[in-house]
């Protein structure tokens, strides 16, 4: 397969598109950005899939069966990194088991939501596991937008590194290529919260909006995709006041990280995330077509590293990020005015201090810190998103965080 053919591949399909879509940027430093030495390089591998037919990579477009089998298996359908396991896996001990009205609400839940696999963790201890779809505890299944919450993870390492100043910073001296957009003005921290003011359309369904034109970019610019793109893009508010949901503005949040560190966003992870974490397995994450990581989307990990990525920002960050890191990137810096659910940097926030990551098909990792819970969710829904799926898991949740003492 030549290089042509694996970057159509990252983007085969209009909606597939929205998720893979390339970045721009070199791993060079910014100019005129104090940088503290990087971290001893973790000479993660890209790996490369079988030659395939395009039709077989429209990742929106497989059916149930293919999605059970290969949201498992991602690395045999598309380029990434490969990042090894932590030397010392953090040890999840067993606890007490929920009682059993939970584990037949759990067990309810997973056949309801067709559910791969479901980790509670309280106070570090295993609750309740179980698997499904042909999924064991040494298989990986894939994260969709549930890496944004690992991205806004290393976005604090960098700042916690001296690579970024401050999320006060412009975007502009991270990426000088967007200078004389509607990027001008626009703060790291913005950019992290989805408030830059700059206008996009991420309607799947529409093969005129944003996330739909990201496949042509990426054909016509490569590399440069997701620069070329965002660039272009008209202001409609002012930077700070209004929320509009982007998958290209983690993209260029993971262009930030990169540049500013000089590393891909896997290598950076190996030793802010992977080892402070004590992730069990090895951690597959997508390339897009400059080598870089997909900030957005499509990282895979074993479930049971799902929830030690719970545990790690209950925990604080292990000093991986500044103090009160999570704290502050938990907090409804967006309120949605609906019973405390809002959105802060790149983690979706919940009612009663609740906050999670989220991905399509039924990916998540929500915590409620009060009772140091921490629930770990990959799923193959019938569909890419479900309010009333997510709604059924996120009361079986609450459910058990009320039990808890």
């Amino acid at each position: 397969m030549g290089a042509a053919q694996r970057i159509a591949g990252l983007v085969s399909g209009a909606a597939l598109a929205a998720l893979l879509a390339g970045c721009a940027g070199s791993y060079a430093p910014a100019q005129g950005v104090a940088a503290a030495p990087p971290p001893p390089p973790a000479k993660v591998a890209i790996v490369q899939p079988p030659a395939r037919d395009q039709s077989e990579l429209q990742v929106l477009f497989w059916n149930d069966e293919q999605r059970s089998q290969r949201f498992r298996a991602m690395e045999q359908w598309f380029a990434g990194h490969e990042v090894p396991a932590a030397k010392t896996p953090r040890a999840l001990p067993e606890g007490a088991p929920l009682s059993a009205e939970l584990q037949a609400d759990l067990k309810a839940l997973m056949t309801q939501t067709n559910a791969a696999g479901i980790m509670v963790l309280e106070d570090g201890k295993v609750r309740y596991e179980a698997y499904g779809l042909g999924l064991g505890e040494t298989d990986r299944w894939t994260s969709f937008s549930v890496a944004k919450s690992f991205t806004s993870t290393l976005l604090g390492a960098a700042v916690k590194d001296g690579f970024i100043k401050s999320l006060s910073d412009p975007v502009t001296d991270y990426i000088p290529a967007l200078a004389g957009s509607a990027y001008d003005g626009v703060t790291v921290r913005q950019l992290a919260t989805m408030t830059s003011g700059v206008a996009w359309n991420e309607d799947y369904t529409d093969p005129a909006s944003d996330v739909a034109q990201m496949n042509r970019f990426v054909v016509e610019y490569g590399p440069d995709a997701i620069v070329a793109q965002m660039k272009a893009l008209p202001r409609e508010a002012e930077p700070g006041t209004k929320w509009v949901y982007k998958t290209g503005e983690t993209n260029l949040i993971g262009v930030v990280v990169e540049n500013a560190v000089g590393l891909p966003l896997a290598e950076y992870a190996k030793a802010k995330i992977v080892d402070p974490a004590g992730f069990e397995g090895g951690m597959f994450w997508m390339v897009d077509p400059r080598g870089g990581n997909i900030a957005g989307c499509c990282l895979s990990l074993r479930l049971s590293d799902y929830a030690r990525m719970g545990q790690l920002a209950l925990e604080g960050g292990k000093g991986a990020v500044p103090a009160g890191w999570f704290a502050e990137a938990t907090d409804s810096v967006v309120d949605f005015g609906n019973l405390g659910a809002g959105y802060g940097y790149q983690w979706w926030t919940y009612p009663a201090g609740a906050y999670g990551a989220q991905g399509i098909f039924g990916q998540a990792i929500t915590l409620v810190p009060e009772k140091q819970l921490v629930v770990a969710v990959v799923s193959n829904w019938p569909r890419a998103t479900s309010g009333e799926l997510r709604g059924k898991t996120s009361a079986v949740v609450m459910k058990i965080a009320a039990s808890l003492d």
